[in-house]
């Protein structure tokens, strides 16, 4: 079910991501991958291509991050494990330079495996029958002693969030999508100690495909969780590109969505232009259907600086509280474990 505010947003329609010339054939939102990609369409430098699988997994206690990614002239495979209750958080990483493509990245999120296998690290997203089977092993991840994942991942909601997104320069694109609220069962084991995912955890998966300019900053938050009985999850982001045609804006209420119009995170800032991570955000529009505050638990920053290729990241986990307006209705709800960022890359 979607609302009034896709007046002033496009939908995409099916076919062909991108013309024969690389450009988008179409801008807009979708609710699934009704737009094919194919990475031997794009016609751009490839050296700009990006495509990346990234999945969160938490609850309150604590949560774990899980990223493969093929940026080209380098690949990616991280995890991060964060425990809310100590305010603790691990993040290991490996490189390998010029990839170029030989991950071999599925062109969909609807069917295949995104998988890697290196020395001392072996992580694999695999999508077979309607779930996703997460697995991951990291030799020597903390205290001279292996991580361990494995998870089943279970979709919910009807719909996902689908943006297809142009840059001013030509040929230059972001196709993206977001699945919020799947149902995570499995463990990890960190420190010799298993960490359980149980019914009151929940996880997002960002898939991500596209041509990149080489500077850009983004917003993003995304939540899960249930309060009163209703299961709640939320995708709010803005920040590069072209997103005059549909912005990444929705919101799910028992596994229907409702998509939303603009937002701005207003991160606590000092006098000095600073901003104070851990000082209560929040999150509203200009039309008034979003009004949210975030406390934050956590904080986890990544400053990578290689001359050329610099990455600053500022990821932070906390508790969302306040009101969505659906079809005239505030839904309003307390204390949902989420988490919101500001990235600043230059790639």
């Amino acid at each position: 079910m979607l609302n009034e505010n896709l007046i002033q947003q496009n939908q995409l329609s099916s076919g062909p991501l991108l013309n024969e010339n690389g450009e988008l054939n179409e801008a807009g939102f979708s609710s699934s991958l009704i737009r094919k990609y194919d990475r031997s369409q794009i016609k751009g430098l490839k050296t700009r291509i990006k495509e990346w699988d990234y999945y969160y997994l938490g609850n309150k206690d604590f949560g774990v991050a899980l990223t493969i990614a093929d940026n080209s002239y380098m690949a990616l495979a991280s995890i991060s494990f964060l425990n809310f209750k100590t305010n603790e958080q691990i993040t290991k990483s490996k490189i390998k330079l010029f990839s170029f493509g030989k991950l071999h990245l599925p062109n969909t999120s609807n069917e295949g495996t995104t998988s890697i296998k290196w020395k001392g690290l072996s992580m694999s997203f695999e999508h077979k029958n309607d779930q996703r089977i997460l697995s991951c092993f990291f030799k020597n991840f903390f205290n001279h002693k292996d991580l361990r994942l494995e998870v089943v991942l279970q979709e919910n909601n009807q719909d996902s969030l689908v943006i297809s997104t142009p840059f001013k320069k030509k040929k230059h694109f972001y196709y993206n999508q977001k699945i919020n609220n799947l149902s995570v069962n499995g463990y990890v084991k960190v420190n010799d100690e298993f960490y359980y995912f149980d019914e009151t955890s929940s996880g997002t998966l960002d898939w991500g495909r596209g041509v990149w300019t080489y500077h850009n900053t983004w917003y993003w938050a995304s939540i899960n969780g249930e309060y009163s009985g209703k299961r709640i999850g939320l995708n709010l982001g803005y920040g590069f590109g072209d997103t005059s045609k549909a912005t990444e804006n929705i919101f799910y209420l028992n596994g229907e969505s409702y998509k939303l119009d603009d937002v701005r995170f207003d991160i606590p800032t000092q006098k000095n232009g600073k901003h104070e991570y851990l000082k209560q955000w929040k999150f509203r529009s200009k039309s008034g259907d979003i009004a949210l505050t975030f406390d934050p638990i956590l904080h986890r920053h990544a400053n990578m600086n290689l001359l050329l290729l610099k990455s600053l990241q500022n990821q932070v986990f906390g508790l969302f509280s306040g009101y969505i307006i659906v079809n005239g209705k505030e839904e309003y709800f307390e204390n949902i474990p989420g988490f919101a960022e500001k990235v600043d890359n230059r790639w």
